[in-house]
């Protein structure tokens, strides 16, 4: 019987020794207290973090006046795309202000299709094509501020594209207009 209670003694002593230790020990992720005297010192974490997020910046009005008819009209500028996922990647969804969200510019009694492309990189004229509503995905900004104000000043490339065919529906002396919104997801 001595021996059980001798066992019993020592594990009870154990769990003490232990429940105390880890009662009393500093944690690594929990502020630390100052203690009473001349000086007191105490600290306290700090941890911070934000969302996903992309911005889109850069954009200019496309104005394809008095085009030859006989040959298609492309207008390419460069913006700036920025992404602040671990990979600077994101998506672009574009929708058109025409019938069903259509990429088409209306006049005063007809309107004329445009096609729209976009390349993750500068100075481009050809891209990957995009259908009005569906988004994109894959794309990767090389911006490393949110305006592109610092490093490079663009990153990305819209194209806008109306072919000679259409160019040659169009009546002479008017404008057609539409609006073609961009939608860019960080991924």
């Amino acid at each position: 019987m001595s021996y059980k209670i001798i066992g019993r003694s020592r594990i009870l002593s154990a769990a003490f020794v232990l429940a105390f230790s880890l009662a009393t020990a500093p944690s690594a992720f929990a502020a630390t207290q100052g203690t009473q005297g001349s000086t007191s010192t105490g600290s306290v974490n700090i941890n911070a973090s934000v969302p996903s997020r992309v911005r889109i910046s850069g954009l200019t009005d496309v104005n394809l006046l008095n085009q030859d008819p006989t040959i298609d009209a492309v207008s390419a500028q460069d913006v700036c795309v920025w992404s602040n996922t671990a990979t600077r990647g994101y998506s672009i969804t574009a929708t058109g202000s025409g019938s069903g969200s259509a990429f088409t510019l209306a006049g005063s009694s007809s309107s004329v299709p445009y096609s729209v492309e976009w390349a993750d990189s500068t100075a481009q004229t050809t891209g990957t094509s995009l259908t009005t509503g569906a988004a994109v995905t894959g794309f990767t900004s090389s911006a490393t501020q949110q305006v592109c104000s610092a490093g490079p000043s663009a990153s990305a490339s819209l194209i806008i594209k109306i072919a000679s065919a259409d160019l040659s529906t169009m009546q002479a002396a008017q404008t057609y207009t539409g609006t073609l919104t961009l939608l860019v997801t960080p991924e």
